[in-house]
Parts: C-alpha cells; sequence; structure tokens
C-alpha cells in the first residue's frame, strides 16, 4: 500500500475509532471493523486500499438499478417499522438461491480517474448505482440534485468535489459528511449534520437490494407503495 493510503487510513482511525490503529498493509479484519465503526461497507474500504473485492461482489442485474430511485422514492416516506419490514424482505431475497441470469456479462466497476471524488462514485456503483440512477437517488434522499453528466464528471475527475456534493454522496451512502470530509479532505457543509434515521434505512435498503433483480426491485417498489397507502 502507498504512504498516501496509510496515513490516510492511519487518519480514519484516529478520528473515528477509539484507540484506532492500523498495520501496512492493513489486514481485512482492520478494514471490515473500521468500515462498520465508520458506518460504511467493508467492500467501500476494499476500494480506498486497492484490496480486490470478494467473488460475487459485482455480481449485479445492471438493469435492476434503474429501479432502485423507485424504490426510494416509495420508501424515505414510510415509518421505521415498514423500513424496517422491507430491508427483512430485501434480505430474505437477496439470501434466496439466485434466479437463473441471461448471458449478459458480469458487471464492472466504472473505470475512473484518480482522487476521491471518482472512489466515491465507484463506491456507489458497488450498490449496482449507474450515474443515471445515483443522480436520482442523491437528489431524493438529500435535496443535492445533480444531472448524470455531473455524476460522470465527478467519475473523470473533471469536477471536483465540493461540500454540496459530499453531502449527496454522504447520504447515499448513510454515513456522515464528516466521515467522508477525512476520507476525502473536503470540508463538509457548515451545519453538516448526521443523516436522519430515514435516510440510513435507505442507504442499507439500498445495499441490501444490490444483488437482486430487475423484478425483485420492482416487487419490493411495489410492497413500499402498498404501505405507502395504509
Amino acid at each position: 500500500m502507498n504512504p498516501d493510503l496509510d496515513f490516510l487510513l492511519a487518519h480514519l482511525a484516529r478520528s473515528h475509532v477509539t484507540g484506532g490503529t492500523t498495520s501496512s498493509p492493513p489486514t481485512e479484519e482492520f478494514l471490515r471493523r473500521l468500515a462498520e465503526q465508520l458506518g460504511l461497507h467493508s467492500h467501500d474500504l476494499f476500494l480506498v486500499v486497492g484490496r480486490p473485492l470478494p467473488e460475487g461482489a459485482l455480481d449485479f442485474d445492471r438493469t435492476a438499478g434503474s429501479w432502485v430511485s423507485v424504490l426510494v422514492q416509495h420508501a424515505l416516506p414510510l415509518p421505521a417499522a415498514d423500513r424496517e419490514r422491507l430491508r427483512a424482505r430485501a434480505r430474505a431475497m437477496a439470501a434466496a438461491p439466485r434466479p437463473v441470469r441471461s448471458t449478459e456479462p458480469p458487471a464492472a466497476l466504472p473505470s475512473c480517474a484518480p482522487g476521491f471524488g471518482p472512489l466515491l462514485v465507484r463506491m456507489l456503483a458497488l450498490r449496482n448505482l449507474n450515474r443515471t440512477a445515483a443522480a436520482e437517488v442523491m437528489c431524493l434522499m438529500s435535496d443535492v440534485c445533480k444531472s448524470p453528466s455531473t455524476i460522470a464528471m465527478v467519475r473523470d475527475g473533471v469536477k471536483e468535489l465540493d461540500a454540496e456534493l459530499l453531502d449527496g454522496f454522504a447520504a447515499v451512502l448513510g454515513v456522515p459528511a464528516t466521515v467522508l470530509a477525512a476520507l476525502t479532505g473536503v470540508r463538509p457543509s457548515e451545519g453538516s449534520v448526521a443523516p436522519a434515521p430515514g435516510i440510513v434505512d435507505v442507504a442499507g435498503l439500498i445495499w441490501e437490494v444490490r444483488h437482486l433483480t430487475e423484478a425483485q426491485v420492482r416487487g419490493l417498489s411495489d410492497m413500499a407503495e402498498e404501505f405507502g397507502r395504509k
């Protein structure tokens, strides 16, 4: 691991984990523990340090990602009990044997320029969110409304991260903007607060549906819409 990443992980550990220390290279156990403390997933930190993702991490039905924003739209207004019912259903679907897929080639993370903005875009891609889905979900969850082309510019290193974008990424990932600020060095917006419990729940739902098929995500969206009618 290069010295910059070594320093970054040590900084994250000192900033967010009581008594946190790391070794070089960091162990998988350390990355998992740090990710849990930060509110991220270990796969996210695997991206940070360039560690290979576990087998199956990118086993996506890419057409399902376009339905995630519909699911988010219906899930956000729900009470906590209904959000948990959705998440429990998503976890049960994900744990069941996966339906036979087409001959579509395996998904791959987008090619990105170096830098922390592109890294955050790749984190959203780990959730089966392409640039259009990422823009839609970010707008719904944070009121940071950017075009898909803006997300692509961040991915390509053409547009730098700012406080507003940091808030948007933080909401979709379900973590405080201060966590991403420690990761990226971008100062969070003034008065930035930790995401509300409903946002954290929906960010968790996005993670839990990443391996589901389009039909399954649409089914969950219908379920959420039905909950909202009660």
